[in-house]
């Protein structure tokens, strides 16, 4: 008793004393919720209040509607391609070109061509990848350290590397993609995977265990007396469609998705969950759950006021949930694997001590934005930070007008491989984007964003000098950080690369003058 009442005192003369009796730091705390390949749309929360087609029909998320309410929705903020690419950025505060890790290639022993067989009859010699997260790049949670901060992660990592070299005094190790999808996780070689969904389900993309871990390291900290930094690395929403049966069965009831068993003529007890309309949303409201479980806990630990959440997600995607609602298409071009809109715009919301409630911020803001930002919460200079390409974000956030030299500065995005998609880059610039495909560099790309998110207009003939100049720009920035590029191939096969699964793909999202022939499901 003796002990806990010296303590308390220190406490009390230091000032760090909250209502509930806890210890409580000056410094703010900071929960980043990261949800996985969420689409710029894929909340019940209109990107775009003048885009119907900005948000999700049918899926409900009070708890993250909330947190928008309580803070700042932000309608331009940027990923990368993939998911590995953007977890680096988001960790370093570099962008993917800069950081060298552009896609999740797996073992490859080349340096800087991908000679695998797959690639040898392309039209390109793509590049190879960095395969784990840099020892010697700063982390945030080493950025974090020297200021009291203790950290962890947990849930998907998927960098390849130990999270506790890289700063995390607790994490769930060097997870990938494998660990959430929990209806296939210990498969034995050969056995089939499960094609619908178990009544039984209670941890649904680990999502449940991920937010419990979470909140038990908090309440640590609390009682501690230390500030901290929590990434909550969900699982969810990525493919491998993972739910509570009572949610899915609420799901099962909406009309919408009625509507849709009719008209595909699809019986929900036989339905696979990859194509289950009501598995896709029911794992968007639990997931919503955990969101709110975390805000009781930071009330319940009397923090609530002094903690920063932010919700945001790796890359873009594209949800075919969004044609429930008849007559909707889809806002952003293309998906995931791609630098058109589809693949890197993403939704973000955050909620915090000097943020107004309901505000709006409509500049451009990206992934390797945030290590700065933490830093600058956390107490720290971000311009003593070295090496990053990102800003902090502080001053926006407390109600700050952005001049024109942060609305106009360059965003870079970098993926010189195959796999999914072709070779190619793409630099933002205020409202103007180009796009540049090392298969066509005779095809100029320039879009407006401004007047055409769904980047539909080629206006690269019309603008010529904004062209060169943004296309200069972004060639000068990937060369000095050592952006590796392709080449052409002199091996290259035309008809083996017609065979190939993802050339009707590429040809469809590829290069175009003018305008491009709207697809089906698209504006």
């Amino acid at each position: 008793m003796m002990k806990h009442m010296k303590q308390l005192t220190l406490w009390t003369l230091c000032g760090i004393v909250s209502a509930s009796g806890l210890a409580a730091q000056t410094k703010p705390n900071i929960v980043m919720i990261y949800i996985d390949d969420w689409a710029w749309n894929g909340s019940p929360i209109a990107m775009n209040e003048s885009m119907a087609n900005s948000k999700m029909p049918a899926l409900q998320m009070p708890n993250l509607e909330k947190l928008a309410k309580q803070g700042m929705k932000f309608t331009h903020a940027y990923g990368s391609p993939q998911c590995a690419p953007a977890r680096v950025s988001l960790q370093t505060g570099q962008s993917c070109p800069h950081s060298g890790y552009t896609v999740v290639l797996g073992k490859v022993k080349d340096e800087y061509y991908d000679m695998r067989p797959e690639y040898s009859k392309m039209p390109m010699l793509p590049n190879v990848s960095d395969t784990q997260l840099d020892e010697e790049a700063t982390t945030i949670a080493e950025a974090l350290q020297p200021m009291g901060y203790v950290s962890a992660h947990l849930g998907k990592w998927h960098m390849y590397s130990d999270p506790g070299k890289h700063g995390y005094a607790v994490h769930d190790g060097e997870t990938t993609n494998s660990e959430g999808n929990t209806l296939t996780t210990g498969l034995k070689k050969g056995e089939p995977k499960p094609k619908y969904l178990p009544k039984d389900l209670s941890d649904p993309k680990l999502m449940f265990s991920i937010t419990d871990k979470a909140m038990d390291f908090m309440e640590d900290q609390v009682q501690a007396g230390k500030p901290f930094y929590c990434q909550i690395s969900h699982y969810a929403m990525h493919s491998g469609r993972e739910c509570l049966d009572v949610t899915r069965q609420k799901y099962l009831k909406d009309p919408l998705v009625q509507a849709w068993y009719k008209k595909n003529n699809q019986d929900p007890e036989k339905i696979t969950r990859k194509n289950c309309p009501a598995n896709w949303l029911a794992m968007g409201e639990d997931l919503d759950g955990r969101i709110g479980a975390v805000v009781d806990k930071l009330k319940a630990l009397g923090v609530y006021d002094n903690t920063y959440i932010v919700v945001v997600s790796d890359n873009g995607y594209r949800h075919e949930e969004l044609q429930l609602q008849p007559g909707m298409k889809q806002p952003l071009h293309a998906r995931k694997w791609w630098a058109w809109n589809g693949g890197i715009r993403v939704p973000m919301i955050v909620k915090g001590p000097g943020i107004k409630s309901g505000s709006v911020f409509n500049g451009n803001v990206v992934n390797y934005d945030f290590l700065p930002t933490f830093y600058d919460w956390a107490g720290g200079d971000p311009s003593t930070l070295q090496d990053i390409d990102g800003v902090s974000l502080v001053d926006y956030m407390k109600g700050k007008k952005p001049d024109e030299d942060f609305l106009n500065r360059n965003l870079y995005f970098h993926y010189p491989h195959y796999r999914e998609a072709v070779p190619h880059s793409a630099i933002v610039s205020g409202s103007y984007k180009v796009m540049h495909f090392y298969e066509r560099p005779d095809i100029p790309m320039l879009f407006d964003l401004s007047q055409d998110p769904g980047e539909v207009s080629n206006i690269a003939k019309q603008n010529p000098e904004t062209h060169n100049r943004l296309f200069g720009e972004m060639m000068d920035y990937l060369k000095e950080v050592g952006a590796r590029f392709p080449k052409e191939n002199s091996n290259y096969d035309p008809a083996a690369y017609k065979k190939d699964k993802n050339t009707d793909k590429r040809l469809l999202w590829g290069p175009f003058e003018g305008q491009r022939p709207l697809e089906q499901d698209e504006i």
